[in-house]
């Protein structure tokens, strides 16, 4: 038995999908969740949502030392907890919920919040977000984070309006997904998702991870606030819009 996965069709979805979680963890928020989607052709997506966690683990401490001044502790207070009421929730669910279900109930999150965005006529100003708001879309994102990597729509829900500098808003994704990132090890570890040959393949694909997540750092810092806001917009709209037709199709 191989100590590693050799199959040539895990690593055509499993190569483009670190470099998307590099990219991601490097500050481009967003693109990350299709990763899990990606391995999930190939692997049951719980698993293929463990499988990459080592990784992710990897960026998140690379990320959090160079965002380590950027971030805002209000929303990471008001979100925390609420994360881990989701995940709380996922860890009881995660065998009796369907994964269709999960990527469909993202998808339309996300789809709803970038129509309204966009189809608002008047100029968005920045808005202080309640605290009822966080607690619930941070639940909403540790839910779908731990089920399918999937927690990036619902957290950006909440903060994006807020109209965060570009790197507070970075900053701040990173230190709530390294600390979400950490609070699975131990469900994971219970629900029997972590295994030699996955964590071994997990590595393997470490260096490529890393790579893409200093090329994300690298375009962050390079790029306008707004055109930054324009593409964390579309981004999400196209990630919610893939999700969305996974589901259904699944469902149909």
């Amino acid at each position: 038995m191989s100590a590693i996965i050799t199959e040539p069709l895990f690593y055509a979805v499993a190569i483009p999908a670190v470099i998307l979680l590099g990219l991601a963890k490097g500050g481009l928020a967003g693109i990350g969740i299709a990763s899990t989607p990606l391995l999930a052709l190939y692997l049951p997506p719980l698993e293929a949502a463990a499988l990459i966690l080592p990784t992710l683990i990897t960026q998140d401490m690379i990320s959090l030392y160079v965002y380590r001044r950027n971030w805002d502790a209000r929303n990471l207070k008001i979100m925390l907890p609420g994360a881990a009421i989701g995940m709380a929730l996922a860890w009881l669910l995660a065998s009796h919920m369907s994964d269709a279900v999960i990527r469909i109930t993202v998808g339309a999150i996300g789809l709803t919040f970038t129509a309204h965005t966009w189809l608002r006529r008047k100029a968005i100003e920045p808005r202080q977000a309640t605290t009822a708001g966080g607690v619930f879309w941070g639940g909403v994102s540790g839910f779908t984070s731990f089920m399918t990597q999937a927690g990036g729509p619902p957290f950006q829900v909440y903060v994006l309006p807020q109209r965060l500098p570009k790197l507070t808003l970075v900053g701040t994704t990173t230190v709530f997904f390294a600390i979400v990132n950490l609070m699975k090890i131990g469900p994971y570890f219970a629900l029997a998702q972590f295994t030699a040959k996955n964590f071994a393949t997990s590595l393997l694909l470490l260096p490529i991870a890393v790579l893409g997540n200093f090329a994300g750092i690298w375009l962050v810092r390079r790029i306008p606030n707004d055109t930054f806001y324009r593409i964390a917009y579309t981004l999400l709209f196209c990630i919610s819009l893939a999700l969305f037709w996974q589901g259904i199709r699944a469902v149909i």
